[in-house]
């Protein structure tokens, strides 16, 4: 017989939240966001509340919520959220020849949507110039409302994105304005408008960083499911590298999906 209270879930996959990662990223590498001519470039990340387990190795930054949940004890400290990010920076990528970008961490820890702006003049790009963020219910309520999340399946063990780069300047431009026009199309709450820019955001992983969707070791055809949905609704796009989940904008049901719940931060934090 099933208890009647039930157990928390947090207890068990602990209270450090999740997050979604829409529009823009990859800007966020300074290998990347070195390249652009037209900085800042944008991307868009929000912060989800652990309501269950995300797969790890599908782009919800669950690598980086480790680290955070053995650094903190499975629950954020209550301090400055961009102080957290660099201490989380810090902590995931000592030492490592190849760090992690921060929007992980931003994302993680910074309640809401918020667009995060990369210049590498400032500080090599490794943080964000600029940090945009909203928590108006109402948005944040559209946004949950309108995206739909389908599994795909975890990015494959040994394998890189980054084995082919083709970061030719036009297209990562074009990327850091698809996290700038997210991030505006989900505040007007124009659908139209947000599904174009996570194709356009997509078009642009694929020729800058053609094994984000295409590789040996990927045994799906990730562009074929991508166009699908790309064709049938205002847009899509891949949570991470590889796979992972397909974000579908749409105001009308995607069969087999699931909705996610924003975290946002208390009234008197609001933005």
């Amino acid at each position: 017989m099933s208890n009647s209270v039930g157990l928390d879930i947090g207890s068990v996959i602990s209270k450090i939240p999740y997050r979604m990662a829409l529009a823009g990223g990859w800007i966020d590498q300074p290998f990347v966001s070195m390249r652009n001519p037209a900085p800042p470039g944008s991307m868009v990340v929000v912060g989800l509340e652990p309501a269950f387990r995300f797969m790890d190795r599908s782009g919800m930054a669950t690598s980086t919520r480790e680290v955070a949940r053995k650094l903190w004890n499975g629950v954020l400290p209550e301090t400055d959220p961009r102080e957290l990010v660099r201490v989380l920076y810090d902590a995931e990528n000592r030492g490592k020849a190849a760090p992690s970008g921060s929007q992980d961490m931003a994302g993680l820890i910074i309640p809401g949507i918020s667009r995060l702006d990369y210049d590498f003049a400032c500080e090599g790009g490794f943080f964000p110039s600029h940090i945009e963020t909203s928590n108006d219910p109402a948005i944040v309520s559209w946004l949950e409302n309108v995206v739909h999340v389908l599994p795909m399946a975890p990015r494959p063990e040994q394998y890189s994105p980054l084995e082919e780069k083709h970061l030719d300047k036009n297209w990562v431009r074009r990327l850091g304005q698809s996290g700038n026009d997210c991030f505006n199309a989900i505040l007007a709450r124009d659908l139209a408008a947000l599904g174009t820019s996570m194709n356009e955001c997509m078009s642009c992983w694929e020729a800058i960083l053609p094994c984000t969707v295409r590789h040996p070791a990927i045994t799906i055809d990730l562009m074929g499911i991508l166009r699908h949905y790309q064709s049938r609704y205002s847009g899509a796009m891949y949570s991470g590298c590889g796979g992972g989940y397909l974000y579908v904008a749409s105001n009308e049901p995607v069969p087999g999906s699931f909705h996610v719940q924003i975290r946002t931060a208390r009234t008197e934090n609001q933005q």
